[in-house]
Parts: C-alpha cells; structure tokens; sequence
C-alpha cells in the first residue's frame, strides 16, 4: 500500500499575504501597498503588488530606454565610464532602497518612485532644462520643470498618448523629487527626493575628477573629512547619518553636522562644475542645438511626430523636444543645420 502525499494548501492571495507581511514587518508610517489608489480604477495583479506593477511599468516604458542616451553632467562624453541619466536613476533607486529598508519603510514604493524620477529630464542635463525653460519663459511666458515633465509623461504620453496609470504615491513621489515643490506625501517619496541629491552630488565629483575638470585636492577639505574621502565612503556616511536620524524623528531628516556638509559640497559643485566655465562653454551650444529645434518645430509643427490629442501646438513642440536622447538631438539639429553635409 502505497503512501499519498497530503494535499499541499494553497497559498493565500497575494494581498492577504501582504498585508499580514506589512502588519508586522514595517514602521506604521511605511505606505501600505493596498489598496492601489489609479486614476483609472483596475483589478490588481494576483502576482505583483500595485507599486511593483508601476515599477514595471516604468521599467518598460519608452521614456525609460531613452534614459540611457541622456546625458547626467558631461555633453557626450566621449569615456564610456561617465554617468547618464540611466545610471543616475538606477544609483538613487538603489541608495534609496537601502534606506527604505533599514527604517522599515515600503521598498516597492520608494523603487517604483526612485526609477521613474527623471523620466521626464530634457537632452543634455540640467543645461537643456535651462535652455527649454528658457525658451519657453521668453516666448510664451511658460515653464519647463523636469520633475512636472516626468509626471506628465506617466500620466499623458506613454503607451500611445494613455499614461501608465500609475498609483497615487508614485506620482506625487515623482512630482515633489525636486526643490520648489511641496514635500512629498509619504516617507518613501521623501527618501527618494534627498537620495537623489546624495547619489549626484557624489557621482558627479567621480565623473568631474575623472574628466580633469577637478583634482581630489580641490574638494573641500573641511567637508570631505566629515563625510569621507572617496564617493563610497561619502555615500555610506550619508546613509547611515540619514538612517539614525531619521529613525526617531519620523521624518526624513540629516544631522545639521552632515547635511551642512553635503549641502557645502553641493554648492562647490554647482561653483566648480555644474556653473564653471567648462560647463558654460557647452551652454551655448546647447542653446543652439535645443533652442533651434524648438524654434524650427513651433515654425513647423506637423513634423513633430506625437499622439493625437495630446496638447495644443506648443506642448507638441516641448513634449517631443524634451523627450529627445542627446544624440537624436544632435543628428537632428546637423540634418537640418547642414542637410547637404547630413546626406554625404
């Protein structure tokens, strides 16, 4: 007589499994996974929690893949070590998750919300939002925002004009990532919002260094012996500043020692880098580059490739310009700059 395994029990649904999991393993002040508050109401996933649906989403997204060809601080570089928009996001996402999970927090979320931050960044850095929000300012009294772009390309442009019916917490995270908004409305999206500024800030003096526009020597003495001195060392000094201080606050905080520091480092950055002359040389070309493909394309809008009934002229315009990677921007400006040159 042969034995009969027992009948093995089905596990329970996905959501009850989570939310008995988020009961007991994270901070009451951690958002909670369900229930998935869209726009567009839609059944969950039976495999994958609201914010791991986003995550995915965004991850597939057309934005996404361009993030790879947009430049993070140098124009092109012609090194294949130097940081691009993609692996800016991919450094935030994953500093913020440690974060997250040290203080007991949703890491879903803070993924979700880390990897969809910047989808919306204009061509060629922080240069070309100046450069598009100028063009707006002056000409139509409007404003370019990367942080207001990226939502905009969640909720109105990808899959064909739909957005991705991302969860509330997701899109306010992406939304208040930058300064000048308000604070975002969970924990996650607030770790996500200083993260971003440690991750630049500290990647952006490797990739200055290594370009020779600074020297280690350079850097400020005072503030790297407070937070170390290489990028690993800073960064962990970082997190685990914000971690022990953020525990007992019930915020997402920094000690005044450290935060002085890193925001020391960052306006030496802006002084030295992001502002310096070497970066200001590349501002005219950039004006040139962007700000001709804005004026050829508001002169001639039916050559804007976009979705139907996805704005007036001028958002057509912004919306396809800003979505360019900086090489599709380039080739594009020379083809119509020089269109002899460009069929050779």
């Amino acid at each position: 007589m042969s034995a009969t395994a027992p009948e093995s029990t089905p596990p329970a649904p996905l959501q009850d499994r989570i939310d008995a999991l988020e009961a007991t393993q994270l901070s009451p002040r951690a958002a909670r996974s369900y229930p998935a508050r869209r726009a567009e109401p839609e059944p969950d996933s039976a495999v994958r929690t609201p914010f791991q649906r986003d995550r995915d989403r965004i991850v597939h997204s057309k934005a996404f893949r361009r993030l790879k060809h947009k430049t993070q601080v140098f124009i092109a570089p012609e090194g294949d070590h130097y940081r691009t928009r993609l692996t800016h996001t991919l450094e935030t996402c994953g500093i913020a998750r440690t974060v997250a999970r040290a203080l007991a927090l949703n890491e879903d979320l803070t993924e979700a919300i880390g990897l969809g931050h910047d989808l919306g960044h204009a061509p060629f850095g922080h240069i070309g939002e100046e450069v598009l929000d100028r063009c707006l300012r002056e000409r139509y009294d409007e404003r370019f925002r990367h942080n207001r772009h990226s939502l905009r390309v969640v909720e109105r442009l990808e899959r064909d004009g739909h957005g991705l019916n991302l969860t509330e917490q997701v899109r306010d995270g992406i939304l208040c990532h930058s300064s000048g908004e308000d604070e975002p409305a969970t924990l996650e999206g607030a770790i996500v919002r200083l993260v971003d500024r440690i991750a630049y800030i500290n990647h952006d003096i490797d990739d200055a260094v290594r370009a020779g526009v600074l020297a280690f020597e350079d850097l400020p003495a005072d503030d790297i012996a407070v937070l170390g001195s290489s990028g690993s060392e800073r960064i962990d000094a970082l997190v685990r500043d914000l971690v022990e201080q953020s525990a007992g606050a019930g915020a997402i905080v920094q000690s005044e020692r450290v935060g002085a520091a890193m925001g020391r480092l960052r306006e030496f950055m802006f002084e030295r880098v992001y502002l310096a002359p070497e970066a200001r040389s590349e501002h005219d070309r950039v004006r040139r580059t962007l700000g001709g493909l804005f004026e050829h394309y508001l002169d001639e809008p039916d050559l804007v490739v976009a979705e139907p009934g996805v704005g007036d002229e001028l958002q057509r315009v912004t919306d396809y310009v800003a979505g360019m990677t900086d090489r599709f921007a380039i080739a594009t400006f020379k083809r119509l700059a020089l269109p002899e040159e460009s069929r050779l």
